[in-house]
């Protein structure tokens, strides 16, 4: 799937993050229309890349069908946004549960149904979730948003498969400690002592190869993230035993205590 002339929303579009692959995006000569929930930080964006701007709460189902109306022929999403969503759930009340999952996981749900039909018959397009490598292995104080990006992952895998053929691919792009931008960067955590980080731009660049070479599946970790990944997802016990007092603990509590009021 080409970017360049393409019909792209991307949501989230107001956090460090998106704001990235806006400017990359538009640079690529895609046509964008980009959501949010405040019309103030959407503006500038607007002005300095010609894009369309919906205002939208993807907490709220009724925002959620009202950008699929207004994205109506889209050629990619790039489903981008995302709660933190961290905290033991004990402390979490059930109306933070439900926007946690509401947000990351059936708002990008219901946009790829919802805007899928035009892909297809048109006989081609792409839907891109934007994922997390905590969405392939997870730690204490973190079940709200693992368990977001986990259906999130299983949803996008499962969702290709049922568009094989239909020449709309799907793909899952999953960042580890992303620097200088984005919701890890903003609590102003460090990594675990080891645990090396990788830039916006290494992001945004699996994004683009995501779609133009139709990859199921984007990793976008250093090696030792994505080795720690792949044998958690295997031995989920052993995980969880090796990361008890480890130097994993000091960087979980500054990001929930960080990240408390945006539940």
């Amino acid at each position: 799937m080409r970017i360049s002339g393409a019909s792209i929303l991307l949501t989230g579009a107001t956090g460090g993050l998106g704001g990235v692959l806006a400017a990359e995006l538009a640079a690529r000569g895609a046509r964008l229309t980009i959501s949010g929930r405040r019309a103030d930080a959407l503006e500038p964006l607007v002005e300095r890349y010609g894009a369309r701007a919906v205002v939208a709460d993807l907490a709220d189902a009724a925002d959620v069908e009202r950008l699929a109306a207004e994205a109506a022929g889209t050629d990619i999403l790039i489903s981008n946004a995302a709660l933190p969503g961290s905290g033991d759930l004990l402390d979490c009340t059930p109306e933070q549960l439900d926007r946690a999952f509401a947000v990351n996981l059936r708002a990008p749900a219901v946009l790829a149904r919802l805007l899928a039909p035009s892909m297809v018959e048109s006989g081609g397009g792409h839907l891109a979730f934007i994922g997390s490598m905590a969405g392939k292995v997870t730690t204490r104080s973190m079940s709200l948003y693992s368990g977001g990006k986990f259906g999130l992952r299983g949803f996008a895998l499962g969702l290709r498969q049922d568009l094989h053929g239909t020449g709309v691919g799907v793909s899952i792009v999953q960042p580890g400690f992303v620097r200088d931008v984005g919701m890890f960067a903003v609590t102003g955590a460090k990594p675990p002592t080891g645990m090396r980080t990788v830039s916006p731009r290494q992001v945004v660049a699996g994004v683009v190869r995501a779609v133009e070479r139709d990859v199921a599946e984007v990793n976008v970790a250093p090696v030792e993230l994505r080795l720690l990944a792949a044998i958690g997802g295997q031995f989920p016990g052993l995980a969880e035993r090796l990361q008890r007092g480890g130097p994993g603990e000091r960087t979980l509590r500054e990001v929930v205590a960080a990240q408390r009021s945006s539940r």
